[in-house]
């Protein structure tokens, strides 16, 4: 079957219809899902049903944090997001920051079935989370598409535990967050979708791209405005996969982690927020200091100071910060460590 997709620039003229034919595309390739009953108002009719976000792997999953999870600040106890189903066993890819220091973790179908389910991994690095339900779930798993082949303006999924959402890719770019994380290339996304957070990325041709992580001010890049979507590429976790079922971590050496948040100004890193009783505060970095410098050496914004930083050696290295605290220049010491020894201990699978 062949599937024309037509687009002007990056707006979507008739965003509804081109969800329907997107996902009547998807629906005639082979070994295409089966599922109940659906939420979604855009899903195309399919053989005298509604298709659902089962039929493209998506569920819902919801978790709840330990009482004194030290994520609960910022995320809060009860978290809820997407999860895409990627194996006939119950495994399921989401991401991470849904299921940090989480002790209750229930999956939900779109006929409404709750299961439950456990931690098997989660990737501080790539912010990949994995879950695997007690039972396993009659919905076909997705398959693993290139996201490094992926073109600006190829048009695309959003596939939410909510319904789906049409986009176009409008920069695959580098990407660092202000929490110590740095994507090399991240896939952007727009028009804007809400209930991104572990939401499909999915393919023309019924792949997982990537996964939802962030709604963005930014999607194009440089200083043009134009509200979007971050997802976290599914090539990063292709090499990392077997070791992240296998012992709930990446095979790869854990970075050196301070707990400190930070804006990018001109260049200069304003610290926005240091994380109780981590390695940033108890070498006395606070509010307000300004980073302007790693080992003598002055950084360029976040990224530059993220591959300094890693550059010291593994976690427990000490790292020397150049620090502005009011008119002063000071050199910090902070001793660094695994940021997954910083959370509550968790169950794993």
């Amino acid at each position: 079957m062949n599937c024309l997709f037509d687009h002007y620039g990056y707006r979507i003229p008739g965003a509804r219809l081109l969800a329907a034919a997107m996902l009547a595309c998807l629906m005639a390739l082979p070994g295409s899902g089966n599922a109940a009953a659906a939420p979604d108002a855009s899903a195309a009719p399919r053989g005298g049903r509604e298709m659902t976000v089962n039929d493209l792997s998506v569920v819902l999953v919801r978790t709840t944090a330990v009482r004194d999870a030290r994520s609960n600040l910022n995320l809060g106890a009860q978290r809820e997001g997407s999860g895409i189903v990627i194996d006939s066993s119950g495994l399921i890819l989401t991401i991470g920051y849904l299921i940090i220091e989480a002790e209750k973790v229930e999956v939900v179908d779109a006929g409404g079935k709750t299961i439950p389910a456990a931690i098997v991994a989660y990737d501080n690095a790539t912010g990949f989370g994995l879950l695997r339900t007690i039972q396993p779930l009659t919905i076909k798993p997705i398959d693993f598409g290139a996201s490094s082949k992926v073109a600006d303006a190829e048009p695309v999924l959003i596939v939410g535990f909510d319904g789906v959402a049409p986009a176009y890719v409008v920069s695959r770019r580098p990407f660092a967050g202000p929490w110590e994380y740095l994507l090399d290339e991240a896939i952007f996304t727009a028009p804007a979708t809400v209930n991104w957070q572990g939401s499909a990325l999915v393919s023309r041709d019924g792949k997982l791209l990537g996964v939802g992580s962030l709604a963005v001010n930014d999607a194009i890049g440089g200083r043009q405005t134009l509200p979007g979507n971050m997802f976290v590429p599914i090539d990063l976790l292709k090499p990392i996969l077997g070791d992240l079922i296998a012992n709930g971590k990446s095979p790869l050496k854990p970075k050196p982690w301070l707990g400190v948040n930070t804006q990018d100004v001109q260049g200069k890193l304003i610290v926005s927020r240091v994380s109780p009783e981590s390695p940033a505060e108890l070498a006395g970095l606070s509010q307000g200091d300004i980073i302007v410098g790693v080992r003598g050496q002055p950084i360029s914004g976040q990224a530059d100071f993220y591959r300094r930083l890693w550059a010291t050696g593994d976690a427990g290295s000490v790292v020397v910060l150049d620090v502005l605290k009011g008119t002063e220049v000071r050199k910090m010491d902070v001793k660094s460590i695994d940021r997954d020894q910083y959370f509550r201990p968790r169950t794993t699978y």
